[in-house]
């Protein structure tokens, strides 16, 4: 397998984000239940980003695993090739 992640996704998934309630973030890009992790990672060298936030909120979350701020979008979709 290769050590970089699935692109699922070019943009930001917007999500509701519920406060003091546990997330795990995609980092691989396999799970079919984008952006959550589904365990699709097993086998790789990737784990899920586990974080909550602290006010309920929508809230963009990385779609391109590419992103310097996991698990959220910092645009580096944007620089991305085809």
């Amino acid at each position: 397998m290769s050590d970089a992640p699935v692109i699922a996704r070019k943009g930001p998934y917007i999500v509701e984000l519920e406060a003091g309630k546990t997330y795990y973030w995609c980092a691989c890009g396999r799970s079919a239940n984008q952006p959550f992790c589904d365990g699709s990672h097993k086998g790789t060298a990737f784990s899920p980003k586990a974080f909550s936030v602290e006010e309920s909120r929508k809230a963009g979350l990385c779609g391109c695993k590419h992103t310097a701020n996991p698990p959220f979008c910092d645009g580096s979709h944007k620089g991305l090739a085809d």
